[in-house]
């Protein structure tokens, strides 16, 4: 007999989302967290649609309580200080979700995994996920090491990499497919005391433009804190220097808006730096395994849809689980459905960010040129994807832009498809 019904690995929203789901369907569950929370995190910025995750997981009472820092919209700035017009989520949906989130990420997600906890997962920190086991083909549980250094196996019909984007499984075997020209890096920090927008502009997040479709975020935290990055081509940021406060200094000249903002402020802190940005596994299973979240795919973070991908992706993994648990059937074919409604809501943010980075395009022209689509960009903005059929957005953006083909990769291995069926392109017509 398994130990567990299943075995989750990582900690983080998409982790605790599908244990917290799986147990409350009565499934014996372990989550498996490297780290001991609460711990530093970047992606602050939550898209208003999730809400309806964190209300099912029974933590919005808890967000308020907790008072973080309220979003009422996305902002963008020319680098000469122009602020475009705020896209208002509350002019588009009257819904308790139009009001969402800027959150500190190690009290965030320390909420999400005590309440896995109580819930009823067992929940193991300080434990390093190191390989997988196998059998007969298929995964069959985990090997693992305690915070002392000891070595254990556990074993589970299914296991869930949710282990972001050290992307273990991935990693493993070789699946990590960059996108082809989303090669971004990131440079960030945090300031003390910078200056903030007025009213209901105080918790917006800002997107501002650099030369060549860089652009910095500026995300207001509690207590004064301001979270501010800058994301680019690595040639870009790195013509002069690699000293990451020699770049973002330099840079914080570059955009009218970011000066006057972050020169009434202080940096404190390190400056963090990642690359790689974009990228989709190869499958989104194999017998025995699902990937979720980033150890999935990682999207450019133009849009903030970091954690609302990995909250709707925990959120549809759990539900696929708990439907193959019941069934008996957890091999890869199992979660078919689930990877390509998850490619396409994927590829629809995917279209809008490729637009961002495209010299002829700009949000102003395309709303002119078609006003009655501007409640499905904001739809794209908020994360109401779901359902939805986007041909004549995407069609729009390709007016102004040069938007790729979507990826053929993403589903299951193509030899386990029900039927020997070939394995379909996402499009936005998939979307269920």
């Amino acid at each position: 007999m398994p130990d567990y019904d299943a075995i989750i690995i990582g900690g983080g929203p998409a982790g605790t989302t599908c244990a917290t789901l799986l147990a409350e369907k009565g499934h014996r569950v372990l989550l498996l967290e490297k780290d001991k929370f609460p711990r530093y995190h970047v992606g602050e910025s939550l898209m208003p649609f999730c809400w309806f995750t964190l209300e099912r997981l029974g933590v919005v009472d808890l967000m308020a309580d907790i008072g973080y820092t309220k979003k009422h919209s996305v902002q963008f700035a020319t680098q000469d200080g122009r602020i475009s017009a705020p896209f208002y989520f509350f002019e588009h949906l009257d819904h308790p979700a139009a009001t969402t989130w800027q959150v500190e990420r190690a009290e965030f997600d320390l909420m999400l995994l005590d309440n896995a906890r109580s819930k009823g997962v067992e929940i193991r920190e300080n434990t390093t996920a190191l390989d997988f086991l196998k059998q007969d083909g298929r995964i069959t549980g985990v090997r693992a090491r305690t915070e002392d250094d000891k070595p254990f196996e556990v074993t589970a019909p299914i296991t869930l990499d949710c282990t972001g984007r050290d992307a273990l499984f991935q990693r493993k075997n070789g699946w990590r497919k960059r996108d082809p020209k989303l090669n971004k890096i990131s440079i960030w920090t945090l300031y003390q005391d910078a200056m903030r927008d007025p009213g209901l502009d105080e918790g917006a997040t800002t997107i501002a433009y650099l030369d060549g479709r860089g652009w910095f975020w500026n995300i207001p935290l509690r207590n004064g804190i301001v979270s501010s990055g800058i994301v680019a081509e690595r040639d870009y940021l790195y013509r002069d220097t690699r000293d990451p406060a020699e770049i973002f200094a330099r840079e914080i000249e570059n955009n009218s808006w970011v000066k006057e903002h972050l020169s009434q402020g202080h940096q404190f802190g390190e400056y963090w730096v990642t690359g790689e940005y974009s990228y989709r596994a190869e499958h989104c299973a194999d017998d025995g395994l699902v990937l979720v979240g980033d150890a999935f795919s990682f999207l450019d973070p133009v849009f903030s849809s970091g954690v609302f991908l990995a909250l709707k992706s925990g959120e549809m993994a759990a539900d696929a689980t708990h439907a193959a648990l019941l069934s008996g059937d957890t091999s890869a074919t199992a979660f078919a459905s689930y990877g390509e409604n998850l490619c396409g809501i994927i590829e629809v943010m995917r279209q809008l960010v490729y637009a961002f980075y495209d010299e002829n395009f700009s949000f102003g022209k395309l709303i002119r040129a078609h006003p009655h689509l501007r409640a499905k960009l904001t739809d794209c903005l908020i994360g109401n994807i779901e359902g939805q059929d986007f041909s004549d957005l995407s069609a729009a953006l390709k007016e102004f832009a040069d938007i790729p083909a979507p990826l053929e990769h993403g589903r299951v291995p193509s030899r386990l498809q029900p039927d020997e069926s070939p394995v379909t392109p996402c499009s936005n017509e998939t979307i269920s």
